[in-house]
């Protein structure tokens, strides 16, 4: 296992957007370890973690992923929660070979238009108790 494996990554994701959902679920089934832990942005620890990290409370442009106080948004969180998913590390390591204009630029006309092409969920997504060990509950990074 690699020293970045042994960390624990924060993924803060829009609860309100049904491919952010679907990217938990995805978390969910393939983290055995429970490394990733994660949060709504519009949870009150996303709140919390986004100002922490000098964003506006009310962000939900990118998912944000935090590694060891390291902020990352956009291609770059989306690659390095897959370097961490079993399935998809392949996949990670080929789309970080594109120039990161061109990642973020892809991830922003996907980000503009999620609602359109997969929805939006009415209220916030709440996890299965189940799964509450993969959640934030008020624990800050």
């Amino acid at each position: 296992m690699s020293e970045s494996q042994n960390k624990e990554l924060i993924l803060l994701f829009d609860g309100y957007c049904r491919l952010c959902n679907g990217l938990v679920q995805t978390v969910l089934m393939h983290d055995k370890q429970g490394r990733i832990k994660m949060a709504a942005l519009q949870s009150p620890e996303g709140k919390t973690l986004l100002e922490k990290h000098g964003l506006q409370p009310e962000f939900a442009d990118s998912m944000v992923v935090i590694s060891e106080g390291k902020l990352m948004l956009e291609s770059d969180a989306a690659i390095r929660i897959g370097k961490e998913l079993n399935g998809f590390r392949l996949l990670s390591k080929f789309a970080s070979i594109f120039p990161r204009f061109f990642r973020d630029a892809t991830y922003r006309f996907v980000a503009r238009n999620r609602f359109r092409i997969f929805g939006k969920d009415e209220i916030c997504y709440l996890p299965d108790p189940k799964w509450k060990n993969h959640f934030l509950d008020n624990r800050m990074a």
